[in-house]
């Protein structure tokens, strides 16, 4: 038993050593031996490349959207510069309000005759209502600037987020890439060929960032358009409210002149009409001085009547004196009765003539009044094309003096009620 036991491996061994080897089964246990390694080589190159290449194409995307925000940046910014421009033009479109409306408040001060719906008063109410419309169509389009600079913003914040996840992933992606047998940080995971929740495909993972591409320069192409829209908005509204405005200031010119030319012709009436009265004044004098020679006239004759009535018995005959004095007392008589007629014409060609001459000073002091405030308009509006601040008061044409009520009448013209 025990010689068997110490024979069985030495026999072995002698068949073993004494069996010729072939050529060919050595290159296939070589191959069996090299194989993994080379193929742990390969698949490790393999991987390596591909992260190389996952790494250049998270980069392009990353190149893309860089530049994409860049653009959107830009484009809020120019948008924001736009709507900013629509608020100045709205605000200063207050001015222009308040100005006309100030128009129409100092022209509600006219008084009698000249309170009349005149080209200027329509004029200035045209001129308000192109003003809100300007206003109503400047606030649409800031509103319409608001909404598009939120989406923008929108749009950026997608960019931003999905831009963040590429620079992550390129960093964590070049971490791998730099990992080597001989980095300190290498270890044994858990599962770690499980798919993570929220795992996308290759596919799904382009189409997303191409999708906010397209999304921020729909955008972008939007943002243009409503910029373009609105410097047409301002644009427009300018130019409306210009033409309006020079129509306005042509009309309250064109009233100027009309009025001064009306109060100049009522200041020549006035002046005439105060000749004509000193001159029927003096007629009057002349007359009254006349009737009052006539009444002496009368008074002699009347007492030479009386007198020669006390001649005693014969000698009170109707001599020729006595019809000479009859005569000359009836005489005198009509003479006072037509000098009283002229008297009496006289009075009410006098009183029609101070009448005159008070409507003709009520009219001039309206037409002066009128003046003084569509000169307080002229001046009010001289802020719409000069900055308030240099803006002076312009000299009352009549007086000479700033924004000065009229002068009261002068001894012997009439007060005004």
């Amino acid at each position: 038993m025990r010689y068997g036991t110490a024979r069985g491996p030495s026999v072995l061994k002698t068949a073993a050593v004494s069996q010729p080897e072939s050529p060919k089964s050595d290159n296939n246990k070589q191959l069996v031996a090299i194989s993994p390694q080379f193929q742990a080589k390969w698949d490790e190159h393999d991987n390596q490349t591909r992260l190389a290449e996952r790494i250049s194409s998270v980069n392009r995307w990353k190149e893309t959207l860089d530049k994409c925000l860049a653009d959107v940046d830009e484009e809020i910014d120019a948008l924001a510069k736009v709507k900013e421009a629509a608020e100045r033009a709205l605000q200063a479109k207050n001015l222009s309000l308040d100005v006309a409306m100030e128009c129409l408040t100092l022209r509600d001060g006219r008084r009698s005759i000249d309170v009349v719906r005149d080209p200027v008063e329509e004029e200035l109410h045209r001129e308000v209502k192109v003003i809100d419309k300007a206003k109503r169509e400047l606030q649409q389009r800031v509103h319409e600037a608001f909404e598009q600079l939120c989406l923008l913003q929108e749009a950026r914040q997608q960019l931003s987020f999905d831009h963040r996840g590429k620079m992550e992933a390129l960093e964590i992606d070049r971490t791998c890439l730099s990992l080597s047998v001989n980095s300190p940080n290498i270890s044994f995971k858990v599962n770690p060929t499980r798919i993570p929740n929220g795992s996308t495909v290759v596919g799904e993972w382009e189409q997303n960032s191409q999708y906010n591409k397209d999304c921020a320069e729909e955008e972008m192409k939007a943002s243009t358009k409503l910029r373009e829209a609105i410097m047409l908005s301002i644009a427009q509204t300018n130019n409306e409210l210009e033409a309006q405005r020079v129509a306005t200031e042509f009309a309250l010119r064109k009233r100027i002149r009309d009025m001064e030319r009306a109060y100049d012709e009522l200041k020549w009436q006035e002046q005439k009409t105060l000749e004509e009265i000193a001159e029927m004044e003096e007629d009057i004098r002349r007359l009254e001085e006349d009737l009052r020679r006539k009444m002496q006239d009368l008074k002699v004759a009347h007492s030479r009547l009386e007198t020669r009535s006390y001649r005693p018995n014969v000698e009170l005959c109707r001599d020729q004196v006595q019809y000479g004095l009859t005569d000359e007392v009836h005489q005198l008589e009509g003479s006072i009765r037509a000098l009283k007629m002229k008297l009496a014409e006289a009075q009410d060609a006098l009183d029609a003539l101070y009448r005159q001459l008070h409507r003709v000073q009520t009219d001039a002091a309206c037409k002066a009044h009128s003046l003084v405030l569509d000169h307080k308009c002229a001046d009010s509006r001289r802020k719409l094309v000069v900055p308030a601040e240099k803006v002076v008061p312009r000299v009352d044409t009549f007086n000479r003096t700033t924004n000065r009520a009229p002068s009261p009448p002068r001894a012997g013209q009439l007060e005004l009620g």
